[in-house]
């Protein structure tokens, strides 16, 4: 990322907009977290096991909105940033297997709370880096105290494997200004690929383990 994004700033007038709108952002993610929270708690009673291995959440800074608008060729405004952006909010769920993220993103579809408006499925079809993992847009009903209001929370679904994979290689891209080396960019796309095979392999071993516990009882 240029300099002249990285140092972009919203004018005060369009700041304070923008802080109150985040007021909003933060009442869609507490929505969206409560209901994690009870799918935690019911998995945690009723099921042998917790596919969930932890839920994290975020919202982007005011520096970050305004270097995204300016990146998109788009007025740092707080109203184009609420029109145009839909990860100003976020929630990360890594789960153990990849299996179990389709089982919950099929949970996540049976809520009223909030309805899907976009999907990409980045397991089946992972991006060109070799970067995997399900995205999904939810819009969040914010009730009459917010005049009925909506807002778009990102969901981000991933095992802790492509959770590291993710990580390593935004630091690297974060290192080189977006202009990875070929070098790295292939031995990433390496590790991707043995990543995936890895969670395969896992899982794989997960379901040998209950076939023989199973076979015990």
């Amino acid at each position: 990322m240029n300099k002249e994004i990285m140092n972009t700033r919203f004018e005060v007038e369009e700041f304070e907009k923008l802080k109150q709108n985040l007021v909003k952002y933060e009442c869609a993610l507490a929505v969206i977290m409560t209901e994690f929270s009870n799918l935690n708690a019911y998995y945690n009673a009723y099921e042998p096991v917790n596919p969930i291995e932890h839920i994290k959440k975020r919202i982007k800074s005011p520096e970050s909105i305004a270097g995204k608008l300016k990146k998109k060729g788009l007025p740092v405004t707080a109203e184009a940033a609420e029109q145009y952006l839909s990860d100003i909010a976020g929630v990360r769920i890594i789960c153990a297997y990849a299996k179990n993220i389709y089982e919950i993103v099929d949970i996540i579809k049976s809520q009223e709370g909030f309805k899907v408006i976009s999907e990409k499925d980045y397991l089946e079809h992972p991006k060109p880096s070799g970067y995997r993992s399900y995205h999904m847009i939810l819009e969040v009903y914010l009730g009459p105290l917010f005049n009925n209001e909506t807002r778009r929370v990102e969901i981000q679904l991933r095992t802790s494997a492509m959770d590291f994979w993710a990580t390593l290689e935004h630091k690297v891209r974060y290192k080189y200004g977006g202009e990875m080396p070929d070098h790295l960019s292939n031995e990433l796309q390496v590790c991707a690929e043995q990543i995936h095979a890895l969670d395969n392999r896992m899982y794989l071993i997960h379901e040998l383990v209950d076939m023989i516990n199973e076979e015990e009882i």
